[in-house]
């Protein structure tokens, strides 16, 4: 694997191979050009030094504003996929009866192989859009669209809620995927773009956006445990938990309109609009509109990036292949005891809160601990050893099964120790890619690295998500 540039790739100012603390003068910032605002000031400027070094992050409240944008940037999809036992019942062929329990059907069976690919490949169309707007349209007006299209989709699924589709199931089924389509596009062009403005600030912003999208997956879980234990409809619970992603969405506008008002993100943003092809930009804005300007030079930051991409590839590709398809069908062995725990709660608890808490705890790693380096060859080989996941979770006790007859790994604790290895992983060696990818290219490159790196993210979505079909199928 040795197809790193052999120039070896120079980091730019922002990269530390440590994590960064909130301090007046970051350690990205203690050279003489490595202050974003120095080259706006003219080289033997005799203004004060601590004026020419970033403001302090007052109360990490930048961070805050990242991570929060990090949770509403896979809020959507992990709000869909968690609410397993919602689409159970409304695709089930006795959703008249809320409290009985649901029959199998083709459109619940395999329902979430078709939510993943619904999400993934119009992702991949939206990047693709996102790149090519880099420099022509303004980080604001991205963010925000999308933003106010999440919101309006999700409001819909909120009130289907309540609406008896028992005798247009089907219509339901491809209403609902046209949604997760339109959702996972607009939240993918969200994602793209905040994550191409934290490529602009030091690395602890740029962890702090990739932690809390593992967070979003843990508070979706934690939300939909709550909801089930709570509600004692399955409709009621589903009500409050959508209530709860339109609220937060809600939060994530607020949030971003705040960003441009504090000093250190603005001391940041005016650096990045100065660096741009695009030129200066007022507000919050990373990239100006700069009309006629062309897209970033893809082939230049590809030739340092490639080894980056395509790890960051392959390690949301095993994972999307397992999980949620694979891993939510997986059921006690001692489902047949009728305990609330092995019919209620082993899914939401052993699928999808211990894989996000795992996640978290991956990706919150990368905070102190940042190795192999962005020029090693140890971290694409650690990626590709993670497709021992795929065969680990086929044996084990996934229903129904109508091909693949063998349990190997009949035993409840299988389960609980494959997802916390997978959630670990995926958040580990996923997020040391995407953070290194803007810092080994130029700093005016930093925003289109960015979402190069989330293009590479979303198209490993997209080819896992189809493989997750066949696998489901062959089991």
């Amino acid at each position: 694997m040795d197809g790193i540039d052999p120039v070896q790739p120079s980091l730019n100012s922002s990269y530390v191979p440590t994590a960064l603390g909130n301090h007046n003068v970051s350690d990205d910032e203690e050279n003489e050009d490595q202050s974003p605002s120095a080259s706006l000031l003219p080289k033997h400027s005799s203004v004060p030094l601590a004026v020419r070094y970033s403001p302090e992050d007052s109360y990490c409240l930048v961070y805050i504003i990242f991570f929060l944008m990090g949770i509403g940037s896979l809020l959507p999809w992990n709000f869909f996929i968690t609410a397993k036992h919602y689409w159970l019942y409304k695709l089930s062929n006795n959703t008249h009866h809320s409290g009985g329990e649901e029959e199998r059907s083709d459109l619940s069976d395999y329902f979430e192989s078709y939510l993943a690919i619904a999400s993934t490949v119009p992702s991949v169309l939206c990047l693709i859009l996102n790149y090519v707007l880099v420099n022509r349209l303004s980080s604001n007006v991205r963010i925000l669209w999308s933003l106010f299209v999440i919101l309006l989709v999700f409001v819909v699924t909120t009130v289907l809620v309540k609406v008896d589709v028992s005798d247009c199931r089907m219509e339901f089924f491809a209403g609902t995927l046209a949604c997760v389509a339109v959702v996972s596009g607009a939240s993918n062009l969200f994602s793209g773009s905040v994550f191409g403005i934290s490529g602009h600030f030091p690395m602890r912003i740029s962890q702090a956006l990739i932690s809390g999208q593992a967070m979003g997956g843990t508070l979706s879980a934690v939300a939909s445990i709550v909801d089930l234990a709570v509600a004692e409809d399955v409709t009621d619970s589903a009500l409050a938990y959508f209530l709860t992603a339109d609220v937060f969405i809600l939060l994530c506008i607020f949030t971003y309109l705040l960003l441009p008002k504090l000093a250190y993100s603005r001391h940041y943003m005016l650096a990045a609009a100065s660096t741009s092809p695009g030129g200066n930009s007022e507000g919050g804005a990373a990239t100006g509109t700069g009309n006629g300007v062309s897209a970033p030079p893809l082939q230049r930051i590809l030739r340092k990036t490639w080894v980056l991409g395509l790890s960051v590839f392959y390690v949301f590709c095993v994972s999307i292949m397992v999980f949620p398809a694979v891993s939510s069908g997986i059921q006690s062995v001692n489902k047949d005891s009728g305990s609330i725990w092995t019919t209620t709660y082993f899914v939401p608890l052993t699928s999808f809160l211990l894989y996000n808490v795992a996640d978290f705890c991956g990706r919150q790693a990368t905070a102190w601990l940042q190795v192999p380096g962005p020029t090693s060859q140890v971290l694409p080989i650690l990626v590709v050893c993670r497709s021992a996941m795929i065969p680990l979770f086929m044996f084990c006790n996934y229903q129904p099964r109508d091909h693949l007859h063998t349990v190997l790994f009949a035993h409840d604790v299988y389960p609980v120790i494959f997802n916390c290895l997978l959630g670990l992983t995926n958040g580990y060696l996923g997020t040391l890619p995407m953070i290194y990818g803007p810092k080994v290219v130029p700093r005016e490159l930093a925003e289109a690295t960015g979402v190069v790196m989330s293009f590479f993210l979303t198209l490993g979505l997209a080819v896992g998500s189809a493989f997750s079909a066949l696998i489901v199928h062959s089991i």
